[in-house]
């Protein structure tokens, strides 16, 4: 008997993820680009920025996880070594399950980096047993239990569940699939053992090695210890411990908080199956002051953030998530935002090809060159005959221009050697005036001239009171941070310290007229012994100032004054901030509105945006209205919404569905005069529903059991 198909089939045929990724850059760079006679260029320039940014930071996070790594690569090698039972204690080690509790920090986004790289590190170099579980796919026994197997033995894994057996897709089911239990992993685990036995005949260890290369343990990374079920946790310990003398188990515990997390969710029946070890990262801090200090406060990375946009960004590490990675997401956002919006980013490049690209400057960023604020200061400090110049000769634009980034590129050079300078000194004095962090002395440098901030003139006047000893190990450590640069100003700084430093090693350590100094200046602290009032103390602490005045210097006092006034030249010549520099608006991001907008952002303002106004979502130019008003082509969901603001607290849902049929005949194109126009049919009604019901699953209606056929609006106002 013949048959016919009627059936249809839709092929997908999904490009690579990297494809996808590198087109979606492109395309934003093309839509609304500023500047599109360089876009090709501009782009060019920060995916090679952005892949930098991503590989160097990569390279850091594994630099600082390294020692972590190595401390839980050394205890799953010894735990996995052949016990010895010689004695009671050894006996009853070897029947608990080793176990590292790792305390990552609450900065849970950077995590998935840290156990990938763990996971790597341990099938390299201990064990091919390795899996990972996640809380969220491991609500129940058999859930966590299906998941170790699956990803142990890389095949399908029963349940018996007739509900999970339905559920499962027709393809698994053709696969051959095993039981869940680990008994069938103690089979499977021996079969695979003896099978790399006999695969080698010929292999020989020696005793000295500790390890067995024939028993290597089985793995359990457990990513988020605290969102998992205690019971379903405890169950799955107490099945593993009966099984740890056919199966050299490991567990590897992830904690974000404290490691009081496991005695919380584990009582002592069960704790006391395990063998735990504390092992402790780096804070997310720390981390970040490494990234920053590596990654921005660098002059080998043309693209800078201006203060504004670098508090945003560091405000919200320290109040949201304490994830680097999305600190850095942040600064690739500002990053490719910079080179759309910016088309004078073509000159946020290296130097020699930034040089380059100023020759290729078409008549257009030449104007824009002269719109610049920083620029238009420049060329008001000029000479008459000069200004005409830059405002009408294109060729010497572009000759002052090359001088002007050869001049942005030497100030970053400078600018970050005295910051870390000047932040040497600082930390040395007591409460951090200039704070703590290398980053917050930045922020200072960048909002203003950090030599007139209060913070810093008083901590020079306490680095004049630092003792002999102290202040050479301080220039010390400057003259260390200055040897590397290759600039003649910090050639010549350089040069100043040593003589300083040689000049400080030359002193007479003897003491010369220190008991007359010392007369002269406790002699009036004297009488402060005695009962005085408020203007004799001020007038004994005025003759004391005075005294101190008055007394000749000593030759390391001297000294001591040189070296600070030295330091305090290269912090007024360096740290000047960004903004006064010409040209900076080119390395500069400075739309701090945008980075929060994008990073921190409101999801209740986003959605009642995009319901009032759907065109600058969909980009239809059906949609596109001129007084706010919400067009009849626009989504049922849109028009349904704009109809209930018209509203009071109750909503009349008839009403409300005849206003809705109005909206959309007149949308439809239907005569209004005619007989059917507004009327409700079954295709309106649910569509109506529909939108309805997506309002109330966002939030802006409610069921009431005031009035039957009534909702109850939630929303008020905008945000």
């Amino acid at each position: 008997m013949s048959t016919s198909s009627v059936s249809k089939g839709c092929f997908v045929f999904k490009p690579s993820a990297k494809k996808k990724k590198t087109q979606s850059l492109e395309d934003y760079f093309v839509s609304g680009c500023e500047g599109a006679e360089n876009s090709e260029t501009r782009f060019r320039l920060c995916q090679d920025l952005w892949d930098k940014i991503k590989e160097n930071t990569e390279v850091l996070q594994e630099e600082l996880n390294r020692k972590i790594l190595d401390s839980l690569l050394d205890f799953t090698k010894k735990c996995s070594s052949t016990p010895s039972h010689s004695n009671w204690a050894a006996q009853m080690r070897a029947s608990e399950i080793p176990t590292a509790a790792l305390v990552l920090g609450v900065n849970v986004p950077d995590h998935d980096m840290t156990f990938q790289s763990l996971s790597d590190l341990l099938q390299q170099s201990v064990s091919p047993y390795v899996a990972s579980v996640q809380a969220k796919e491991c609500g129940a026994l058999k859930h966590l239990m299906k998941r170790v197997l699956e990803r142990l033995m890389d095949t399908v894994v029963t349940v018996d569940d007739d509900e999970e057996e339905e559920n499962e897709p027709i393809s698994t089911q053709l696969h051959k699939s095993v039981h869940c239990s680990l008994g069938t992993l103690c089979d499977w685990y021996s079969a695979k053992t003896k099978k790399s036995n006999s695969g080698t005949p010929g292999k020989k260890r020696s005793s000295s090695d500790g390890d067995d290369p024939q028993q290597p343990p089985v793995v359990i990374i457990f990513k988020d210890l605290e969102v998992f079920n205690p019971r379903v946790l405890q169950d799955f310990i107490l099945i593993c411990s009966r099984y740890i003398q056919r199966l050299p188990l490991m567990f590897i515990f992830g904690i974000a908080t404290s490691p009081s997390t496991i005695q919380n969710m584990l009582p002592h029946s069960v704790s006391s199956l395990l063998c735990i070890e504390l092992f402790q990262s780096l804070s997310c801090t720390q981390h970040l002051a490494t990234v920053i200090d590596k990654l921005i406060l660098t002059h080998h990375f043309p693209f800078k953030l201006n203060g504004k946009v670098m508090q945003v960004l560091i405000s919200i590490f320290l109040y949201h998530d304490f994830s680097v990675r999305n600190f850095i997401k942040g600064v690739q956002l500002a990053l490719l935002e910079h080179f759309h919006s910016q088309p004078l980013s073509v000159l946020c490049c290296r130097k020699k090809e930034a040089l380059l690209n100023v020759m290729q400057l078409s008549p257009g960023d030449l104007e824009r060159i002269r719109q610049l604020p920083s620029f238009q200061r420049y060329v008001e400090k000029q000479e008459p005959e000069e200004q005409e110049n830059l405002s009408t000769d294109d060729t010497h634009l572009k000759e002052v221009c090359k001088t002007l980034i050869k001049d942005l590129r030497k100030y970053h050079k400078n600018y970050y050697p005295v910051l870390r300078c000047l932040h040497t000194l600082a930390t040395s004095l007591p409460r951090y005036p200039l704070g703590k962090q290398i980053r917050e002395l930045h922020l200072i440098c960048l909002e203003k001239n950090v030599w007139e901030n209060e913070d810093y003139q008083s901590s020079m006047k306490l680095l004049k009171m630092l003792a002999k000893d102290e202040l050479i190990n301080l220039l010390q450590r400057c003259l260390e941070i200055l040897q590397p640069v290759k600039s003649k100003q910090m050639e010549d700084a350089r040069v100043q310290l040593e003589e300083l430093l040689v000049k400080f090693k030359q002193l007479d350590t003897a003491a010369e007229a220190q008991p007359c100094v010392e007369e002269s200046i406790i002699s009036p602290v004297k009488n402060l012994g005695k009962k005085t009032d408020l203007f004799q103390l001020q007038k004994t602490l005025l003759e004391m100032n005075e005294t101190r005045r008055s007394k000749k210097l000593s030759p390391f006092e001297l000294l001591r004054n040189e070296a600070l006034e030295l330091i305090d030249s290269l912090v007024k010549s360096h740290l000047s901030p960004p903004e006064s520099l010409t040209l900076n608006e080119v390395c500069y991001y400075s739309s701090s509105a945008t980075v929060r907008r994008h990073l921190n952002a409101t999801p209740r303002t986003s959605i009642q945006a995009a319901l009032s106004s759907p065109y600058y979502y969909l980009q239809n130019t059906s949609l596109k209205t001129e007084d706010g008003s919400v067009s009849n082509a626009a989504p049922d969901i849109c028009i349904a919404y704009k109809l209930h603001l018209e509203c009071g607290r109750l909503i009349n849902l008839y009403d409300w569905l005849e206003a809705y049929a109005t909206v959309v005949s007149a949308a439809e194109g239907n005569n209004p005069d005619s007989d059917n126009f507004g009327k409700v049919d079954e295709v309106k009604h649910a569509r109506f529903i529909r939108a309805v019901s997506e309002l109330e699953f966002l939030g802006f209606i409610k069921s009431t059991k005031q009035k039957t056929d009534h909702v109850a609006r939630l929303t008020w106002g905008g945000c």
